[in-house]
């Protein structure tokens, strides 16, 4: 189970994490997690290009080291990159002395002050060191479009975005191989919507 919009008691329970931006304007943050991945981090940049959007990309340590010409293609496009730790791990799995560890490694690949864990999940030590310790912001969400999700269709994808949205919004989606199939029909179909309705794409 997991909310499309994010709760706000969860967000004032983790108050110290980022969950939107605040803002008058008609300005969202579209997020990509899980990359670099040939595929489909390659058609977002291509996208994005198109819109003259700007986002975010919450990078897996290991896939930049397997894929750095597109992790540099990302920063030659001038967008954000952030920590995902190096192995896509989940952080109430996982001691925290291996979790930081894992964080300092993806460290040394990817140059950035913001982290985002792997699916929300982490725990107040975790979030405590990497503040501390790694002087990172810690960036969430509050709207997820789903499209990790295998059970549901693109145009829910879409749906799930576009009402849930509001300006100084952070969307997360997944330029990884098990999203791409929504991914690749809602992205475009989003970026078109919001840029219509005036908005502009920026990078965290």
């Amino acid at each position: 189970m997991y909310c499309i919009k994010t709760p706000q008691w969860l967000q004032w329970l983790y108050r110290s994490c980022i969950w939107h931006i605040p803002t008058k304007e008609k300005t969202i943050y579209l997020t990509f997690d899980d990359g670099p991945n040939p595929i489909a981090t390659n058609f977002v940049l291509d996208e994005l290009k198109k819109y003259n959007a700007q986002a975010s990309f919450f990078c897996v340590g290991k896939n930049v080291v397997e894929h750095q010409t597109i992790y540099q293609r990302i920063l030659d496009e001038g967008h954000a990159v952030g920590n995902h730790t190096y192995n896509h791990l989940n952080g109430w799995k996982t001691d925290s002395k291996t979790y930081l560890e894992d964080v300092h490694q993806a460290r040394q690949y990817i140059d950035t002050n913001i982290f985002r864990p792997p699916y929300g999940r982490i725990k107040r030590f975790q979030i405590q060191q990497i503040q501390t310790a790694f002087n990172m912001r810690i960036i969430m969400w509050d709207v997820l479009s789903g499209d990790f999700d295998t059970t549901i269709s693109a145009q829910t994808c879409i749906e799930n975005v576009i009402l849930s949205t509001k300006p100084g919004s952070i969307i997360v989606f997944h330029d990884s191989e098990k999203a791409f199939e929504r991914l690749s029909i809602a992205l475009p179909t989003i970026l078109a919507f919001f840029v219509a309705e005036g908005y502009t794409f920026k990078k965290l």
